[in-house]
């Protein structure tokens, strides 16, 4: 779910019940693998089920942003093709609702990723949301407009806004009961470069700013 993942391990002839607050399959298997470690250390299985009842992960991947609304908002740092496939995907194995990407692509890198991208989120989330990352020195629209490029291959619905706050304040508003919002792209950033100009952008802050007005 949204708030984590339970799951049921073998072990020495005993079954044993995991909680995480992490979601996703993939932490399921990050679970098992640091279970696998830790008993090569002769750690108890007990010892070793509180520990990650007690992990709360990295900040910025697959984040869950606490917001106390019938809706989840997570924060992650995919900022390629890869990583944005990566983290829909993983969404969409538990909402209940629909997935609503947020993402842009950063000014002054590689620009072929950009249409693919806007493909990829187009393909693959309900609505997205396309917005600015760090453009840096180059033109924030002309970056969106090549993301544009590839989310027009697809049936995706988007919608374009530039202002990242705005973007972030216009899913925050129009998210329905059990849908999911991915921030994705600036993960454990808490700013954004514009120009040559680092300005305080954190999206957590930003987040329950605007759900405090």
């Amino acid at each position: 779910s949204s708030s984590g993942a339970d799951f049921d391990v073998e072990y020495d002839g005993k079954t044993y019940r995991v909680h995480i607050v992490i979601p996703g399959k993939f932490s399921v298997y990050n679970a098992i693998c640091a279970m696998g470690a830790a008993l090569q250390m002769g750690i108890d299985m007990d010892t070793i089920i509180k520990g990650l009842e007690n992990a709360t992960g990295v900040v910025g991947r697959v984040e869950v942003v606490p917001t106390n609304t019938d809706y989840t908002v997570i924060i992650d740092y995919a900022h390629t093709p890869d990583g944005l496939e990566n983290i829909i995907k993983t969404v969409k194995d538990f909402a209940k609702g629909e997935v609503i990407t947020l993402f842009g692509c950063g000014g002054d890198r590689d620009n072929t990723k950009r249409p693919i991208m806007g493909e990829i989120a187009g393909k693959l989330s309900d609505y997205s949301i396309i917005t600015s990352d760090n453009p840096r020195t180059e033109d924030p629209v002309s970056i969106i407009e090549q993301i544009e490029v590839g989310m027009k291959r697809t049936d995706g619905k988007y919608k374009v806004i530039v202002d990242r706050r705005d973007a972030i304040a216009y899913a925050l508003d129009h998210a329905k009961k059990d849908d999911v919002i991915i921030l994705a792209g600036k993960g454990q950033e808490t700013y954004q470069i514009i120009g040559k100009e680092k300005h305080d952008f954190d999206e957590r802050v930003v987040v329950y700013k605007h759900l405090n007005k």
